[in-house]
């Protein structure tokens, strides 16, 4: 399933149903129906909480050792380039600019399936 966030400050942002799930959950929303909305005043403690996980989610990546065998591992399993794990602060960036951009120009995020 995708999801599809909409504001009329930037272009859509389209995201499979589960990670989507989880950042709504992130920005203080319900993810149990197919719909949802961040109003104007909930967009500047969306964003907060949304900058927060980014945040978190980087220092937990910046704590794991580096290991150059795991890297060359996953590079023969084909784990390289666009098959490599992406994390959720870069999942969460587009969002995060949609929210930031609706912000600034007064807009509410609608998402929906």
């Amino acid at each position: 399933m995708l999801v599809t966030f909409k504001s009329a400050a930037s272009a859509d942002v389209i995201m499979f149903g589960a990670i989507a799930r989880t950042l709504i959950d992130i920005l203080g929303k319900t993810a149990t129906g197919d719909s949802g909305i961040v109003t104007v005043p909930q967009l500047p403690e969306a964003i907060t909480r949304l900058r927060a996980a980014i945040d978190e989610d980087r220092a937990r990546q910046a704590e794991r050792p580096h290991d150059p065998d795991a890297e060359a591992q996953a590079r023969e399993a084909g784990r390289s380039g666009m098959a490599a794990p992406v994390s959720l602060a870069q999942r969460a960036w587009p969002l995060l600019d949609m929210l930031e951009a609706s912000l600034r120009e007064n807009v509410p995020v609608v998402w929906g399936t």
